[in-house]
């Protein structure tokens, strides 16, 4: 049987030389069943810094029929991050296309407005030339896909993995985005504290955005396997799916997803054959400059959980939500601290697209203290408000219980004949708790 080993890149990005045409070429080992051993990067603009970053931002660009998206994506990028932020992070973009002259043309538009951000290491433009490229002609048109769609998606399959193969060197981790999407303000912050809330985890991938491979990250040590990973696939199915099977190689079953969403789709063209591409993600919000804290807890409820659709999932980032039966009057869900926090805001969406009718319709949310001797709910509470038309979000709650609580609690105030169910529960704590 043929043996397929999977190395990590050196440390060092392998060789630098100055071309006789000008362009600095960046040689880098792949060592893979798929590409040529060494791939040379034409580096168009920027220079290489020698010491890592906390992020890399990714984004591979090609020219489209309609439509360039490419410098609002960067403005975006580098307007909604702080001075402080701007330090620990650089962006790549691979210019992709298979014209020359529109790489060139497009590497000068850039430079020219971005020459600050050149100058500053913060930006870096970068070609893997075409024939580095395996073969795209002939593909397996698997799904049924027409041959010019396979040979799209087959082709972007690939400028992924040579982006991502140059960039796992230059920092911790690495953002996955397109060409054509508008940035949350501060993402960065958010981004390293959901990275730090999964301290201690094995995750292989932390989703900011619930479209395509928009907002997709991955620490840097993993980029090697998975730039071969797209190479050895790059036929079979596009981008998206392919990071789905990485990421359940690497044993993450479940998928991890913040929200609210911190990087939009902004491009009405696509970038294959220029149709019409109108999506957009309803959980994107451009002030989300915080995540929520969640802190460690056990999950409580009274209710009869329906399957497994249990307390957790409405607090975790894992995605899912809690389904109860028959909420009472006086059926309570509890959240109970390992540590006593200082809560700040509280936000809980009930109901759900699917079932309408499934929200929590008469019910206030509860501060708690005095943690009972089983450790399920405390004995103390204090009422911070009602759910209206199944939401509850209250910010400034500090001011109403000086002081931690160990609990926050959900209690229906009237029974109803629809089930409930939760869909998130948002937890801040000051920072001092």
């Amino acid at each position: 049987p043929i043996q397929v080993e999977f190395r990590d890149l050196p440390p060092d990005i392998a060789l630098q030389m100055l071309k006789p045409e000008g362009a600095l070429h960046i040689l880098q080992d792949l060592d893979n069943l798929s590409a040529p051993h060494n791939v040379s990067y034409h580096l168009l603009a920027g220079s290489l810094l020698p010491r890592k970053k906390f992020l890399a931002v990714g984004l591979s660009s090609v020219r489209r029929p309609h439509g360039y998206y490419l410098p609002a994506t960067l403005t975006s990028l580098f307007k909604q991050s702080t001075k402080e932020e701007l330090q620990e992070m650089v962006v790549v973009v691979h210019l992709a296309d298979t014209d020359p002259g529109w790489n060139a043309r497009v590497a000068a538009d850039i430079t020219r407005k971005f020459a600050h951000r050149i100058l500053l290491g913060q930006l870096l433009l970068i070609h893997a030339p075409q024939e580095f490229y395996p073969t795209l002609e002939g593909l397996k048109r698997n799904y049924n896909d027409p041959e010019e769609r396979v040979k799209f998606r087959s082709k972007q399959n690939v400028d992924y993995a040579f982006l991502l193969a140059f960039a796992a060197n230059l920092s911790s981790y690495y953002l996955m985005i397109e060409d054509d999407v508008w940035s949350a303000k501060s993402f960065f912050t958010a981004i390293r504290k959901a990275v730090a809330s999964q301290e201690g985890t094995t995750w292989a991938t932390l989703e900011f955005s619930k479209l395509g491979y928009i907002g997709k990250l991955y620490r840097s040590s993993d980029l090697p396997r998975l730039a071969r990973f797209l190479l050895l696939f790059y036929q079979e199915m596009p981008c998206d799916w392919l990071l789905v099977y990485f990421r359940l190689l690497l044993t993450q079953k479940d998928v991890i997803r913040f929200k609210p969403s911190l990087f939009q789709h902004m491009g009405l063209y696509s970038s294959f054959q220029g149709t019409v591409n109108r999506l957009e993600d309803d959980e994107f919000e451009a002030d989300a400059v915080d995540l929520p804290d969640n802190p460690p807890a056990a999950l409580f409820t009274s209710m009869t959980v329906f399957e497994n659709y249990e307390p957790l999932k409405a607090y975790s980032a894992s995605g899912g939500y809690f389904w109860g039966k028959n909420p009472e009057d006086g059926s309570t869900f509890c959240i109970v601290f390992q540590q006593p926090a200082r809560i700040t805001r509280v936000r809980v969406r009930t109901g759900s697209d699917e079932r309408q009718g499934d929200f929590l319709h008469a019910g206030v949310l509860e501060l708690g203290r005095r943690r009972r001797a089983d450790g399920r709910d405390c004995s103390a509470y204090i009422t911070m408000g009602t759910f209206e038309k199944g939401l509850f979000e209250r910010r400034g709650l500090e001011k109403g219980v000086p002081g931690p609580v160990e609990c926050v609690r959900i209690r229906v105030t009237k029974g109803q004949s629809e089930w409930l169910i939760i869909q998130s529960i948002d937890i801040w704590t000051a920072a001092d708790s």
